[in-house]
């Protein structure tokens, strides 16, 4: 029985690959540094196929068009005429995303030896992802407007004694964003991977045991599909939401609303 424990957090431990210290710093490739090179080529893989422009789109081309043209959509509805410049931004952000959620997902531990990672379930890389965000959003802001950025902070029509008052709540509220935006990402990904791999070990010791073990795992495999089939779910969406608050936050740079 002790064999068949399944320690929930084995998952998310970053293991040095090929260990490299440089100047007393460790940079070694990690497993999590693998998992997203893989998300990078699956990304340039499928760029690559899609852009074989032919007379009748085939399956790649028609996939590829139909990802650019949904990110256009959103970048010309949230930030307006100018949503194109970021178009290749909220790309890249929506793709990296996408591809390292559904990674993690792929059922790799059916094969001895080797275990999916999710990269996105780090708060390392979705802060990182949040940071760079975040910077290009405030470059855009002060390129454009320069110290008027500032008046995104004070409500328009606001009386001066209240707007002394807001604006630190507000600017406050502004620097928050990052923090909540790769927060919001770690923590649905980490989250569903520690129910996928609970519902996962019940199931373990369930058909070690007697009829009532039995009876647990039959049920924790009911619950782990029905699971599994949400977190796909919120792979999507939580690749769409990180997308849309970056579209969303650009336009307030952009546009000052």
């Amino acid at each position: 029985m002790a064999s068949a424990k399944i320690d929930p957090m084995h998952q998310f431990v970053i293991q040095p690959i090929a260990p490299l210290n440089v100047g007393g710093y460790d940079v070694s490739f990690t497993n999590s540094a693998l998992w997203m090179l893989l998300a990078l080529v699956v990304i340039f893989s499928f760029m690559s196929l899609g852009m074989k422009r032919q007379l009748v789109p085939g399956r790649w081309q028609m996939a590829v068009e139909e990802v650019t043209g949904f990110i256009n959509s959103m970048a010309g509805a949230t930030i307006g005429p100018e949503g194109k410049k970021f178009v290749p931004l909220l790309f890249s952000l929506f793709t990296f995303i996408l591809v390292a959620n559904f990674l993690g997902l792929l059922p790799l531990a059916l094969i001895p030896g080797v275990h999916p990672f999710t990269s996105t379930s780090h708060f390392s890389v979705t802060g990182i992802l949040a940071i760079i965000s975040f910077s290009i959003v405030l470059i855009v802001g002060f390129w454009r407007h320069g110290l008027h950025f500032f008046s995104l902070f004070i409500p328009s029509g606001v009386p001066w004694y209240m707007a002394a008052f807001l604006f630190p709540i507000e600017l406050i509220s502004f620097l928050v964003r990052p923090f909540s935006l790769g927060l919001r990402l770690f923590v649905a990904m980490f989250a569903g991977h520690i129910l996928m791999e609970v519902f996962g070990s019940f199931i373990v010791t369930g058909f070690n045991g007697g009829a009532v073990g039995w009876g647990v795992g039959i049920l924790s495999m009911v619950f782990i599909i029905f699971v599994s089939a949400l977190e796909i779910l919120v792979c999507l969406i939580q690749a769409y939401v990180f997308t849309l608050l970056t579209a969303v936050y650009l336009n307030d740079a952009v546009n000052l609303h």
